[in-house]
């Protein structure tokens, strides 16, 4: 028993420990590879399998895990420190933080809140349409905020909808079970009369037949033993009389043993807050800087294939707005199938006779939640005016078709999307947060601000503690170890020696070397942070298709879309996570509606690459700037 006892203890304690052991354990076990063949392609394979272990496993922070690189190239003799260090700081760095600057107005000021509200109250609060609505006003939204801030921002809007709801039903069934409670002593009432009225008739008529038997025996007839008093009404056909009881149909219960009050408020509750994560991931999708692994992909693609001026704003966002607004429609089909049913006519209906208490309710309480933010402040128009701004920069600075206003000035290439975002982005900074004139300061105020920005009347629109409470400081330094790997296998020829690994794949059609990578990622990514799986496969797959002779976009961007999609599980992503902490849904309801999802992103992906994505971006053809990085060799 102590052997046992001491076995279990060891046992907890080496579980206990189990990160650390593997931190300590993996670049140990992985040393020979560097020592066995010293060159600089197995110095980078070491650091490479180091740090996607590191990655895929969690046993350090990803953050943490980025910075390997920075110490270990130097060590092996793969990059000089000064050449890693200035691969942590990139041109998405500065479009990320002036998007962040944006993002910070619109929390300050509660724009998005009235944007989501607005768009719910359009919807109504039908099961479906209210689904709907929130679906839209998230893809809005994590369009140019990141999908965890949406989700954040989006679920205590739909938490307090859901509450009403709850509320709602759990009222209407106390008042169905206090009728129901009527009922059944009404028919009581009603059973006790009939009873007393038929034992009276009863007692009555034995009288009756006393008297006749009297009578019969005082005139000389006698009954045959047997024969009863109600023998004359048998033998005429006559059923015996007994009392009649109809039966009462019953309302339905309420459910004791549940926070719900019916299964189908449950399946709401679950269909609303599990839409919302997804509509957050579609968003995500729509443009560069909706999720941190499209940027990390156009910087990628970037830093690898110069000559390529191909990704940008606005053909990104050509691309993949059909794709979200298809995922989009399947996606709230898919859910409300699998939650609500196929009668969408019920669910879905704009009439006002067929709306219920409940949902007359539920709209009565979003339109109070938007009452609450009053008119429309200052800053909100502010904001807006800068949000409409930065787009219609980002999209008019090379539209393709015609020229942009990059042309305006002499020298070409030297203005980016960054460009736009971080001058706007700095501008909020400066640009106060009240109206310039005076009539202003006594009719303007705000509750949730600070007692400084009161007294002070030139108080910006954001603030660094603003600036600093958003901006994701992990994902620009994970984002800058992907590039730091990515130059290592560039410089040390590791990716050349994966190319030639994947010749054996030089027979297949570039369809199935896109699905094979679709489905490869998207199942990674279950598993593994979006980010570092991306990271991870964005090189393999580049030396891939310069090996196959196919578009490198015919790959990157399918894969790049498809890491977004782990939707099966809650450490999938962060919304997930935060999605599953409000308790409505379990994790076999996150794998059977986040399974469909899948197939369905990849299935539309695929659709996308094979169809209007062929024309947008030359994808039929192997380039030129690909095939001159492969004929020179400088990986």
């Amino acid at each position: 028993m102590r052997l046992e006892g001491a076995r279990m203890d060891l046992i907890k304690k080496l579980w206990t420990a189990r990160k650390l052991i593997l931190v300590v354990m993996i670049p140990l076990s992985l040393l020979p590879l560097p020592l066995i063949h010293p060159c600089s392609e197995s110095s980078c394979a070491y650091v490479l399998i180091v740090t996607a272990v590191y990655w895929v496993s969690e046993a350090v922070p990803l953050g943490a895990a980025a910075l390997v690189p920075a110490f270990l190239y130097p060590l092996f003799g793969v990059l000089k420190s000064s050449e890693v260090a200035s691969e942590y700081f990139k041109d998405t760095t500065l479009l990320l933080m002036g998007v962040i600057c944006l993002a910070a107005s619109i929390e300050k000021w509660n724009l998005h809140k009235r944007i989501a509200l607005r768009m719910v109250m359009i919807a109504g609060a039908k099961p479906g349409m209210l689904v709907l609505g929130f679906m839209c006003c998230t893809v809005f939204l994590s369009m140019w905020l990141s999908n965890t801030s949406t989700t954040a921002m989006v679920m205590p809007i739909a938490e307090a909808v859901l509450q009403q709801l709850i509320c709602t039903g759990i009222a209407d069934s106390q008042e169905d079970s206090q009728d129901l409670t009527q009922d059944e002593e009404s028919d009581k009432e009603e059973n006790l009369e009939s009873s007393k009225n038929h034992l009276e008739l009863l007692d009555c008529k034995n009288e009756k037949n006393e008297v006749c038997m009297m009578n019969e025996e005082l005139n000389g007839l006698s009954l045959k033993p047997g024969f009863g008093p109600n023998f004359s009404r048998e033998s005429n056909g006559y059923l015996p009389e007994a009392p009649i009881s109809i039966p009462v149909p019953k309302k339905p219960k309420i459910r004791r043993d549940s926070l719900y009050p019916t299964k189908r408020d449950h399946m709401i509750c679950k269909c609303l807050t599990l839409s919302i994560t997804y509509a957050a991931t579609i968003g995500g999708l729509i443009t560069i800087t909706g999720t941190s692994t499209n940027l990390i992909f156009a910087e990628q693609f970037n830093n690898r294939y110069p000559e390529a001026k191909v990704i940008n704003f606005g053909t990104w966002f050509i691309f993949s707005l059909p794709i979200a607004l298809i995922m989009l429609i399947l996606t709230w089909i898919w859910l409300h199938f699998l939650f609500l049913g196929c009668n969408f006519r019920e669910t879905c209906s704009l009439s006002k006779k067929r709306k219920t208490r409940r949902e007359i309710l539920s709209e009565k309480r979003i339109h109070e939640e938007y009452q609450k933010l009053g008119p429309i402040s200052y800053p909100e128009v502010v904001t807006g005016i800068f949000f409409i701004l930065m787009t219609v920069l980002w999209f008019t600075r090379e539209p393709g078709f015609v020229p942009g206003w990059t042309s305006l000035f002499e020298k070409k290439g030297y203005r980016t999307d960054a460009t736009v975002s971080v001058l706007l982005g700095f501008l909020l900074f400066l640009i106060p947060a009240r109206k310039p004139w005076p009539s202003a300061f006594s009719s303007q105020s705000k509750d949730d601000e600070d007692e400084d920005e009161e007294q002070d009347p030139l108080a910006p629109m954001i603030t660094w503690k603003d600036f600093q409470r958003l901006m994701p400081w992990e994902i620009v330094i994970l984002v800058g170890g992907g590039y730091a790997l990515a130059a290592g296998c560039k410089v040390s020829g590791l990716s050349m020696w994966i190319g030639r690994q994947l010749e054996p794949m030089s027979g297949l059609p570039p369809w199935a070397v896109t699905l094979l990578a679709c489905l490869l990622v998207s199942a990674v990514t279950e598993f593994a942070s979006n980010p570092a799986t991306l990271t991870v496969f964005l090189p393999i797959l580049s030396a891939l298709s310069e090996t196959l002779q196919m578009n490198p976009l015919h790959t990157l961007i399918p894969a790049t879309m498809c890491v977004s999609f782990g939707v099966m599980l809650p450490v999938g992503n962060p919304p997930n996570a935060i999605v599953f902490s409000y308790g409505h849904v379990q994790i076999s309801d996150m794998v059977k509606a986040g399974f469909g999802v899948n197939l369905i992103g990849v299935f539309v992906v695929m659709l996308a690459i094979l169809t209007w994505g062929e024309p947008l971006f030359h994808l039929s053809q192997f380039p030129t700037w690909a095939a001159m990085r492969n004929v020179t060799g400088s990986l």
